[in-house]
C-alpha cells in the first residue's frame, strides 16, 4: 500500500538544509508568492547587471544558490555529492539562454559533450539535457516544421544541426549516459520530433539512451505517443520519454488566437492532469518499450505512478523509471521518493550568474502564476521550522 502522507514527512523532505537555509528558502518563496514583488525584483536585478553594479554575490548569496548548482560543473559538485548522500541524483542542465549564432551552437554541443564525459564514472550523474534552440536556430526548425523548402545555405545549416545532435547522442551511447532532449513551443516542434525520433532509431535498439519531451497541457501529444510507439516497435527501436506539463501556456494560447488556429492547449488544468496521468498510465503498462522521466512537482501524479507501479509490480530501482524535480523546489517529492528507494533525479541548473538570470526570473515568474505551488513550499517550509524548534 502507498502511504498518501509520504510527502508531509518535512524531516526528511529538507535533511540537507540548515537552519539558515531553511530561512533563506522561507524568505525566497514568500518573496516569489507576492507578483508584485517579482515584477519589481527583475526590473531592479535586470538594471543593476546591465549596469555592471556589484550585486551578483548578493544574487548568488539568496537566490542563485537556491535555484541554481554553481557557476560551472566543479563548482556544482559539492551540491551533486551532498544530494547523492541521500540518494538523489543529478541532471546538470547549462542554463544560459541561446545566442542564434553558430560557433554559439557549436560551444552548446561541446558543453553537453563535456558533462558527458564529466558524468562518466559519476553514479550521481547518469543523465544529460539540452534544448534543441541550443543547438540551431528557432526559426530553421519551425521552417521545416511548417514544411518549407530549405535554400541550399539552409540545407547545410540543418546537416550541422543533425550532426550536433548525432555527435551528443553517439558519446552518450558509448558513455551509458542518458540524454533528455527537451520541448519548445509547438510551431517548431515536429521538427524536433523528427530529429529525436532519428536518435532514437540510431541509439535506442537494446536499451534507451534517447529520450524526447512530451509537453502534455497539448491535447494531441498523447496521441503522438501513441503513434510513436507504433512506428518503434515496427523498427525495433525503444522509445524514452520525459513527460511534464509544460512551460509555454500563454504563448500558445497567444500566438493561436493571433494567428487564428485553434489553441494546442488542453481547454483547463483538469484536462492537462488527465492527459498527463493517462500518459503515464500509457507507458507504464509498456514499459519493456517505453522507458519514462516523470518530471512533475504534482504530488496526485506521484502518487499515480507509484500506485501503479505497485499494481504492475515495477521495482523501485527499475531504470527505466525516473522521477525528476527542480533543483530548490519540492524537496518534500524529491527527498521522500528517493529515501522509499524510487530513481529521483534534480535538475541543477548552473553557468556564470549573469547568464543563468533569465532562467531564474522566468522560474520566479512561473512560480507566481502556479496556483498553489508557492504557497504549498511555504507550508512545508513553515511545518519543518516548527519541527525544529520543538
Amino acid at each position: 500500500m502507498i502511504n498518501h502522507s509520504l510527502f508531509e514527512n518535512t524531516a526528511t523532505a529538507f535533511t540537507l538544509k540548515s537552519n539558515t537555509e531553511l530561512d533563506r528558502a522561507y524568505f525566497l518563496f514568500k518573496m516569489i508568492s507576492s507578483a508584485p514583488l517579482v515584477r519589481i525584483g527583475t526590473v531592479a536585478t535586470n538594471f543593476a547587471l546591465k549596469a555592471n553594479l556589484p550585486v551578483e554575490g548578493l544574487i548568488r548569496a539568496t537566490v542563485f544558490d537556491h535555484f541554481c548548482g554553481g557557476v560551472s560543473e566543479e563548482d556544482s559538485l559539492p551540491v551533486i555529492d551532498k544530494l547523492y548522500t541521500e540518494g538523489v541524483s543529478s541532471v546538470l542542465d547549462y542554463s544560459v539562454e541561446g545566442k542564434d549564432v553558430e560557433n554559439q551552437f557549436d560551444s552548446a554541443m561541446e558543453k553537453i559533450i563535456k558533462i558527458i564525459h564529466f558524468c562518466d564514472d559519476r553514479e550521481a550523474m547518469p543523465i544529460v539535457v539540452f534544448k534543441p534552440s541550443g543547438f540551431g536556430r528557432f526559426e530553421l526548425y519551425q521552417k521545416k516544421t511548417e514544411g518549407k523548402a530549405f535554400t541550399a545555405d539552409e540545407t547545410a545549416e540543418w546537416e550541422r544541426i543533425v550532426g550536433r545532435f548525432d555527435a551528443v547522442c553517439k558519446l552518450a551511447k558509448e558513455k551509458d549516459v542518458e540524454v533528455l532532449v527537451d520541448a519548445e513551443e509547438s510551431w517548431m516542434q515536429v521538427a524536433a520530433d523528427d530529429l529525436v525520433e532519428e536518435m532514437m532509431r540510431r541509439y535506442n535498439k537494446e536499451v534507451t539512451i534517447v529520450y524526447n519531451t512530451l509537453q502534455l497541457y497539448r491535447w494531441d501529444r498523447f496521441d503522438y505517443l501513441k503513434d510513436l510507439h507504433q512506428r518503434a516497435k515496427a523498427a525495433g527501436f525503444k522509445i524514452g520519454m520525459k513527460i511534464v506539463r509544460g512551460a509555454y501556456m500563454e504563448k500558445e494560447r497567444e500566438r493561436a488566437l493571433e494567428k487564428g488556429y485553434d489553441s494546442p492547449i488542453c481547454e483547463n488544468k483538469k484536462a492537462t492532469d488527465d492527459n498527463f496521468n493517462e500518459a503515464l498510465n500509457y507507458i507504464l503498462n509498456h514499459l519493456d518499450e517505453i522507458s519514462v522521466f516523470i518530471g512533475t512537482h504534482n504530488e496526485a501524479s506521484c502518487y499515480l505512478a507509484m500506485e501503479l507501479m505497485e499494481a504492475l509490480k515495477i521495482s523501485k530501482v527499475d531504470n527505466n523509471v525516473w522521477f525528476g524535480q527542480l533543483y530548490g523546489m519540492s524537496d518534500h517529492i524529491s527527498f521522500n521518493l528517493a529515501a522509499q528507494g524510487y530513481n529521483v533525479a534534480k535538475y541543477i541548473p548552473f553557468g556564470p550568474v549573469k547568464d543563468v538570470m533569465p532562467y531564474l526570473i522566468r522560474r520566479a515568474e512561473e512560480n507566481t502564476s502556479v496556483a498553489g505551488q508557492t504557497s504549498r513550499e511555504l507550508t512545508l517550509l513553515k511545518k519543518e521550522k516548527k519541527r525544529r524548534k520543538l
